[in-house]
């Protein structure tokens, strides 16, 4: 299992918060920073072991949260 190299970067303001749109967010974001299908798969598995408040704070501790004022690629 490959870990990110760096913590990625992910903005949630302003975008849809739909709980598959932000895993889709965050898989992506965590194969930019270079880690493996099996630490993504771990991550998702993590955030979706509960309820949607869990899944957003999952986000919130394993990646670098931007404000609304931060232009990302999608």
């Amino acid at each position: 299992m490959k870990a990110p190299i760096i913590k990625p970067k992910v903005k949630l303001v302003g975008v849809d918060g739909n709980a598959f749109n932000l895993l889709g967010i965050a898989a992506t974001e965590l194969r930019r920073a270079g880690a493996d299908k099996e630490y993504i798969d771990m991550v998702i598995k993590k955030a979706t072991s509960s309820d949607y408040e869990h899944l957003i704070a999952t986000i919130a501790k394993g990646f670098d949260l931007l404000d609304e004022d931060y232009e990302v690629e999608i």
